[in-house]
Protein backbone atom coordinates (compact mmCIF):
# COMPACT_ATOMS: atom_id res chain seq x y z
CA UNK A 1 0.00 0.00 0.00
CA UNK A 2 1.37 3.50 -0.83
CA UNK A 3 2.54 5.84 1.76
CA UNK A 4 2.75 10.09 1.34
CA UNK A 5 2.64 12.91 3.66
CA UNK A 6 -0.67 14.96 3.93
CA UNK A 7 0.39 18.47 3.18
CA UNK A 8 -2.75 20.41 3.53
CA UNK A 9 -6.44 19.40 4.46
CA UNK A 10 -9.23 21.77 2.77
CA UNK A 11 -13.24 21.32 2.70
CA UNK A 12 -12.83 17.65 4.01
CA UNK A 13 -10.46 16.56 1.77
CA UNK A 14 -6.63 15.46 2.38
CA UNK A 15 -3.66 16.22 -0.03
CA UNK A 16 -0.83 13.37 0.12
CA UNK A 17 2.42 13.86 -1.23
CA UNK A 18 4.01 11.10 -2.48
CA UNK A 19 7.17 11.02 -5.04
CA UNK A 20 5.80 14.35 -6.43
CA UNK A 21 2.55 13.88 -6.42
CA UNK A 22 -0.31 14.85 -4.60
CA UNK A 23 -2.88 12.98 -4.23
CA UNK A 24 -6.80 13.85 -3.34
CA UNK A 25 -8.03 11.75 -0.77
CA UNK A 26 -11.11 11.37 1.65
CA UNK A 27 -10.78 9.92 5.64
CA UNK A 28 -12.44 6.27 5.65
CA UNK A 29 -15.56 6.44 7.81
CA UNK A 30 -13.21 4.03 11.07
CA UNK A 31 -11.45 7.15 11.75
CA UNK A 32 -14.62 8.98 12.56
CA UNK A 33 -15.95 6.24 14.49
CA UNK A 34 -12.68 6.52 16.71
CA UNK A 35 -12.83 9.82 17.10
CA UNK A 36 -9.50 10.00 15.22
CA UNK A 37 -8.99 12.38 12.51
CA UNK A 38 -5.63 13.01 9.94
CA UNK A 39 -3.66 15.44 10.43
CA UNK A 40 -1.45 17.39 7.92
CA UNK A 41 2.01 16.38 8.69
CA UNK A 42 0.67 12.97 9.12
CA UNK A 43 2.90 9.79 7.73
CA UNK A 44 0.00 8.01 6.08
CA UNK A 45 -1.07 4.94 4.04
CA UNK A 46 -3.19 5.27 1.23
CA UNK A 47 -5.22 3.33 -2.18
CA UNK A 48 -5.30 5.24 -5.21
CA UNK A 49 -8.52 5.41 -6.88
CA UNK A 50 -8.10 7.28 -10.71
CA UNK A 51 -5.52 9.07 -11.18
CA UNK A 52 -5.54 11.54 -8.66
CA UNK A 53 -7.89 10.61 -6.16
CA UNK A 54 -7.81 7.83 -3.18
CA UNK A 55 -8.90 7.12 0.30
CA UNK A 56 -6.22 7.41 3.77
CA UNK A 57 -6.38 3.98 5.35
CA UNK A 58 -4.08 4.28 8.05
CA UNK A 59 -2.52 6.66 10.33
CA UNK A 60 1.46 6.33 11.00
CA UNK A 61 2.08 6.67 14.55
CA UNK A 62 2.99 10.99 15.67
CA UNK A 63 5.88 12.22 17.47
CA UNK A 64 3.38 14.91 18.25
CA UNK A 65 0.38 16.65 17.89
CA UNK A 66 -1.21 20.34 17.95
CA UNK A 67 -4.79 21.08 18.47
CA UNK A 68 -4.46 24.70 17.72
CA UNK A 69 -3.29 25.00 14.68
CA UNK A 70 -3.92 21.33 13.55
CA UNK A 71 -0.70 19.89 12.45
CA UNK A 72 1.80 16.85 13.58
CA UNK A 73 4.65 15.67 13.24
CA UNK A 74 6.27 19.15 13.61
CA UNK A 75 10.14 19.50 14.51
CA UNK A 76 10.01 23.24 15.39
CA UNK A 77 7.75 26.60 15.80
CA UNK A 78 8.52 30.10 14.54
CA UNK A 79 6.44 31.96 16.93
CA UNK A 80 5.74 35.35 14.96
CA UNK A 81 5.07 38.39 17.45
CA UNK A 82 5.08 42.19 16.55
CA UNK A 83 6.43 44.72 18.56
CA UNK A 84 4.23 46.97 17.25
CA UNK A 85 1.10 47.23 15.89
CA UNK A 86 0.01 44.71 17.61
CA UNK A 87 1.91 45.45 20.80
CA UNK A 88 4.20 43.33 22.45
CA UNK A 89 2.97 40.91 25.03
CA UNK A 90 5.02 38.58 27.32
CA UNK A 91 2.64 37.04 28.65
CA UNK A 92 1.27 35.32 25.33
CA UNK A 93 4.24 34.83 24.25
CA UNK A 94 5.07 32.97 27.45
CA UNK A 95 1.39 30.89 26.78
CA UNK A 96 2.62 29.90 23.57
CA UNK A 97 6.13 28.80 24.73
CA UNK A 98 4.62 26.47 27.08
CA UNK A 99 2.60 24.93 25.54
CA UNK A 100 5.32 23.84 22.65
CA UNK A 101 7.65 22.94 25.52
CA UNK A 102 5.09 20.67 26.83
CA UNK A 103 4.73 19.32 23.01
CA UNK A 104 8.41 19.15 23.04
CA UNK A 105 8.42 21.37 19.67
CA UNK A 106 11.55 23.90 19.78
CA UNK A 107 10.20 27.02 19.74
CA UNK A 108 11.88 29.79 17.63
CA UNK A 109 11.30 33.53 18.61
CA UNK A 110 10.80 36.02 15.29
CA UNK A 111 10.43 39.72 16.20
CA UNK A 112 8.44 41.26 13.29
CA UNK A 113 7.61 45.22 12.62
CA UNK A 114 11.17 46.29 14.47
CA UNK A 115 11.38 49.35 12.51
CA UNK A 116 8.73 50.95 13.61
CA UNK A 117 9.99 51.29 17.14
CA UNK A 118 11.28 54.41 18.88
CA UNK A 119 15.08 54.61 20.73
CA UNK A 120 12.93 54.36 23.67
CA UNK A 121 10.87 51.77 22.66
CA UNK A 122 13.39 49.25 22.07
CA UNK A 123 14.99 50.27 25.26
CA UNK A 124 11.95 48.78 26.64
CA UNK A 125 12.18 45.80 25.19
CA UNK A 126 15.88 45.19 25.60
CA UNK A 127 15.21 43.27 28.06
CA UNK A 128 13.07 40.75 27.61
CA UNK A 129 15.17 40.02 24.35
CA UNK A 130 17.61 39.09 26.51
CA UNK A 131 16.02 37.45 29.08
CA UNK A 132 14.87 35.18 26.34
CA UNK A 133 17.82 34.52 24.75
CA UNK A 134 19.54 34.19 28.34
CA UNK A 135 16.69 30.98 28.99
CA UNK A 136 18.36 29.26 25.22
CA UNK A 137 15.55 30.47 22.90
CA UNK A 138 16.35 31.83 19.86
CA UNK A 139 15.61 35.11 18.59
CA UNK A 140 15.17 36.66 14.95
CA UNK A 141 14.51 40.38 14.93
CA UNK A 142 12.89 41.44 11.48
CA UNK A 143 10.81 43.80 9.49
CA UNK A 144 8.63 44.26 6.35
CA UNK A 145 11.17 44.04 3.25
CA UNK A 146 13.99 42.78 5.35
CA UNK A 147 16.52 41.64 2.53
CA UNK A 148 18.43 39.63 4.75
CA UNK A 149 15.87 37.54 6.41
CA UNK A 150 16.09 34.49 3.83
CA UNK A 151 19.46 33.83 4.17
CA UNK A 152 19.24 33.84 7.73
CA UNK A 153 15.94 31.37 8.47
CA UNK A 154 17.92 28.91 5.66
CA UNK A 155 19.46 27.29 8.07
CA UNK A 156 16.74 27.15 10.60
CA UNK A 157 14.75 25.63 7.77
CA UNK A 158 16.71 23.19 6.58
CA UNK A 159 15.28 19.49 6.25
CA UNK A 160 13.19 20.72 9.76
CA UNK A 161 9.30 20.43 9.23
CA UNK A 162 8.41 23.79 10.82
CA UNK A 163 5.02 25.50 11.82
CA UNK A 164 4.55 29.17 11.59
CA UNK A 165 2.45 30.47 14.09
CA UNK A 166 0.92 33.85 16.22
CA UNK A 167 -1.75 35.99 16.42
CA UNK A 168 -3.43 37.46 13.65
CA UNK A 169 -1.65 40.62 12.05
CA UNK A 170 1.63 40.11 13.16
CA UNK A 171 3.31 39.81 9.77
CA UNK A 172 2.92 36.31 9.08
CA UNK A 173 1.94 36.24 5.52
CA UNK A 174 4.64 39.51 4.76
CA UNK A 175 7.34 37.18 6.01
CA UNK A 176 5.89 34.21 3.82
CA UNK A 177 5.57 36.45 0.78
CA UNK A 178 9.25 37.53 1.99
CA UNK A 179 10.41 33.63 2.08
CA UNK A 180 8.59 32.43 -1.14
CA UNK A 181 7.38 35.70 -3.07
CA UNK A 182 5.72 34.06 -5.58
CA UNK A 183 2.77 32.94 -3.19
CA UNK A 184 1.80 36.61 -2.79
CA UNK A 185 -0.39 36.20 -0.14
CA UNK A 186 -3.13 38.63 1.08
CA UNK A 187 -1.77 40.45 4.14
CA UNK A 188 -4.14 41.69 6.89
CA UNK A 189 -5.31 45.21 7.83
CA UNK A 190 -4.85 46.35 11.22
CA UNK A 191 -8.14 47.45 12.81
CA UNK A 192 -7.26 51.06 13.90
CA UNK A 193 -10.03 50.61 17.06
CA UNK A 194 -9.46 47.01 17.26
CA UNK A 195 -5.52 46.85 17.04
CA UNK A 196 -5.79 43.74 15.43
CA UNK A 197 -5.74 42.12 12.32
CA UNK A 198 -7.63 40.38 10.40
CA UNK A 199 -7.69 36.28 10.00
CA UNK A 200 -6.48 36.13 6.27
CA UNK A 201 -5.08 32.01 5.73
CA UNK A 202 -7.89 29.62 6.20
CA UNK A 203 -6.93 25.99 6.14
CA UNK A 204 -3.35 24.56 6.78
CA UNK A 205 -0.48 23.75 4.92
CA UNK A 206 2.88 22.60 4.24
CA UNK A 207 5.02 24.28 2.13
CA UNK A 208 8.53 23.58 0.45
CA UNK A 209 10.64 25.95 1.25
CA UNK A 210 14.61 26.75 2.08
CA UNK A 211 14.78 22.65 1.53
CA UNK A 212 12.13 21.85 4.85
CA UNK A 213 8.57 22.27 5.36
CA UNK A 214 6.73 25.32 6.72
CA UNK A 215 3.03 25.55 8.03
CA UNK A 216 1.72 28.54 7.61
CA UNK A 217 -1.77 28.25 10.02
CA UNK A 218 -4.83 30.01 10.72
CA UNK A 219 -4.62 32.92 12.89
CA UNK A 220 -5.07 32.58 16.46
CA UNK A 221 -4.12 34.39 19.73
CA UNK A 222 -3.40 31.49 22.55
CA UNK A 223 -3.04 28.07 23.04
CA UNK A 224 -4.59 26.79 26.10
CA UNK A 225 -3.49 24.52 28.83
CA UNK A 226 -5.65 21.64 28.67
CA UNK A 227 -2.84 18.90 28.45
CA UNK A 228 -0.42 20.12 31.15
CA UNK A 229 -0.69 19.02 34.34
CA UNK A 230 0.19 21.28 37.35
CA UNK A 231 3.50 19.27 38.34
CA UNK A 232 4.61 19.36 34.52
CA UNK A 233 4.32 23.44 34.72
CA UNK A 234 7.80 23.84 35.84
CA UNK A 235 9.03 21.66 32.98
CA UNK A 236 7.85 23.84 30.22
CA UNK A 237 9.73 26.96 31.55
CA UNK A 238 13.63 25.56 30.93
CA UNK A 239 15.36 27.51 33.06
CA UNK A 240 12.86 26.52 36.15
CA UNK A 241 13.44 23.24 35.01
CA UNK A 242 16.99 23.32 35.43
CA UNK A 243 17.19 25.14 38.39
CA UNK A 244 14.16 22.82 40.12
CA UNK A 245 16.78 20.02 40.82
CA UNK A 246 17.90 21.88 44.34
CA UNK A 247 14.28 22.23 45.70
CA UNK A 248 13.36 20.39 48.90
CA UNK A 249 10.82 18.32 47.66
CA UNK A 250 9.96 16.62 44.67
CA UNK A 251 7.24 17.85 42.76
CA UNK A 252 7.52 21.39 44.41
CA UNK A 253 5.47 23.87 42.94
CA UNK A 254 7.58 26.61 43.71
CA UNK A 255 4.78 28.52 45.92
CA UNK A 256 4.73 28.17 49.37
CA UNK A 257 7.36 24.99 49.58
CA UNK A 258 10.24 25.79 52.29
CA UNK A 259 13.97 25.31 50.58
CA UNK A 260 12.68 25.95 47.05
CA UNK A 261 15.48 26.67 44.55
CA UNK A 262 13.44 28.11 42.06
CA UNK A 263 12.28 30.67 44.71
CA UNK A 264 15.95 31.09 45.83
CA UNK A 265 16.64 31.67 41.98
CA UNK A 266 13.95 34.27 41.63
CA UNK A 267 15.02 36.17 45.09
CA UNK A 268 19.12 36.29 43.14
CA UNK A 269 17.78 37.13 40.21
CA UNK A 270 18.64 34.22 38.25
CA UNK A 271 15.06 34.00 37.01
CA UNK A 272 13.21 37.20 35.90
CA UNK A 273 9.99 38.16 38.04
CA UNK A 274 8.10 38.47 34.84
CA UNK A 275 8.51 35.27 34.18
CA UNK A 276 7.40 34.17 37.30
CA UNK A 277 4.57 35.93 37.72
CA UNK A 278 3.48 34.41 34.16
CA UNK A 279 4.58 30.87 35.86
CA UNK A 280 2.01 31.71 39.01
CA UNK A 281 -0.88 32.30 36.49
CA UNK A 282 -0.71 29.63 34.20
CA UNK A 283 -0.21 27.14 37.26
CA UNK A 284 -3.35 28.97 38.68
CA UNK A 285 -5.29 28.06 35.45
CA UNK A 286 -4.48 24.76 35.65
CA UNK A 287 -5.88 24.40 39.07
CA UNK A 288 -8.85 25.96 38.63
CA UNK A 289 -9.61 23.79 35.38
CA UNK A 290 -12.08 21.58 35.75
CA UNK A 291 -11.61 17.80 35.95
CA UNK A 292 -11.76 15.43 33.30
CA UNK A 293 -13.83 12.63 33.43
Amino acid sequence: MPQGQIRKALSGYYYVYDNGELIQCRGRGVFRNRGEAPLVGDIVAYTKEGDSDGYIMEIHPRSNELVRPPIANIDQALLVFSVKEPEFHSLLLDRFLVVLESFHVKPIICLTKMDLLTKEEYELLQPYINSYKNIGYEIIETYKNDDSLLNRLKPILKGKTSVLAGQSGVGKSTLLNTLIPSLDLKTGVISQSLGRGKHTTRHVELIEVCDGLLADTPGFSSFDFDTIEKEELTYCFPEFARISEGCKFRGCLHLKEPKCAVKEALENGEITSYRYEHYQQFLQEILDRKPRY
